[in-house]
C-alpha cells in the first residue's frame, strides 16, 4: 500500500474504536479523480443472523454520504484479510427483490466472512450500479420493455457501471488493512483496488445460483459485463428454497 494517498497520516492504532480519535481531523488528498477522502466517525457492536460482527461507519467529502465497513476479527494491520465490496440495493437487500442476486451476494458474503479469523464487508452507498434508486426503477421499466441491464443504463444517458472504487480503497487504507483477498466474480473491482494501490492477493469466486427472475440479469453480467460466472452446479442458498411470491405480469416477460 505504499502508493496509497495519505498513507502516513493513517497510523496504526490498538483497537477498531481507536480510529474514531485518530481521524477526529483527517483530511487528505483524496483518492481518484473526486478526490474522496473518508474518514472513521464512529464504531459499535452488530450482532447479526449471520455472525457477532462490529460496525465502522465513514463519512466521506464527495457528497456526503455514509458508508459502513462490517468487521470481523482484528483487521488492523491484517494481510490476505477476506474483503468484500458490496453496493447497496434497496430493492434486493431489503425488499427481497428477485430481479437481481443482492441479497443473497450480502448474506453469504457475511456468513463466509464470519467462518473467517478476519474480515470485513464494504458497505457502499451506490444504488443501482451508481445511478441511484429513482434511475434504477426507470432502468427497470426499461427492462420491463425488453432491454438488458447494460442497454437501459445506457438509453438512460449513464455508463453501464458508474460506480467509483475509490471510497472503498480509502476505508481499507483507514483500517490499515496491508492485503485483501477479494470476494467478487467482477474484475473491474480488482482493477480499480489495485490502481488506488490496494494490494489483492486473490480473487475468491462469489456465485450465487440463478432464479427464474434474475437469469437474464446474470447471464448480461456475464457476457456484457464481464463477470466470471458460472451458471452450472451451484448449490441453492437456503433461503432460496423459501416459496416465491410473486405474480408475473401478463403484459411482459420479467427480466431483471
Amino acid at each position: 500500500m505504499s502508493d496509497v494517498p495519505c498513507i502516513k497520516t493513517l497510523t496504526a492504532v490498538p483497537t477498531l474504536d481507536d480510529l474514531v480519535a485518530r481521524d477526529r481531523d483527517h483530511d487528505c488528498e483524496g483518492f481518484g479523480k473526486h478526490h474522496i477522502c473518508v474518514k472513521v466517525e464512529a464504531v459499535a457492536d452488530l450482532p447479526t443472523r449471520f455472525g457477532h460482527f462490529r460496525i465502522v461507519a465513514f463519512y466521506n467529502n464527495r457528497d456526503g454520504k455514509e458508508h459502513v465497513a462490517i468487521v470481523h476479527g482484528d483487521v488492523l494491520g491484517g494481510q490476505e484479510v477476506v474483503t468484500r465490496l458490496h453496493s447497496e440495493c434497496l430493492t434486493g437487500d431489503a425488499l427481497g427483490s428477485l430481479r437481481c442476486d443482492c441479497r443473497d451476494q450480502l448474506g453469504v458474503a457475511l456468513t463466509r466472512i464470519a467462518q473467517e479469523p478476519c474480515g470485513v464487508l464494504l458497505y457502499l452507498r451506490q444504488e443501482g450500479r451508481g445511478i441511484g434508486l429513482l434511475n434504477k426503477i426507470r432502468a427497470y421499466a426499461l427492462q420491463d420493455g425488453g432491454l438488458d441491464t447494460v442497454d437501459a443504463n445506457l438509453a438512460l444517458g449513464f455508463r453501464d457501471d458508474e460506480r467509483d472504487y475509490a471510497i472503498a480503497a480509502h476505508m481499507l487504507a483507514s483500517l490499515t488493512v496491508k492485503s485483501i483477498r477479494l470476494l467478487t466474480n467482477n474484475p473491474r473491482k480488482v482493477e480499480e483496488l489495485v490502481r488506488y494501490g490496494i494490494e489483492v492477493r486473490e480473487r475468491l469466486p462469489h456465485v450465487i445460483p440463478a432464479n427464474e427472475f434474475n437469469l437474464f440479469y446474470l447471464e448480461t453480467k456475464a457476457h456484457r459485463s464481464g463477470h466470471f460466472i458460472d451458471f452450472e452446479g451451484k448449490p441453492h442458498v437456503a433461503e432460496q428454497d423459501e416459496p416465491i411470491v410473486v405474480t408475473p405480469s401478463t403484459n411482459s416477460p420479467v427480466q431483471p
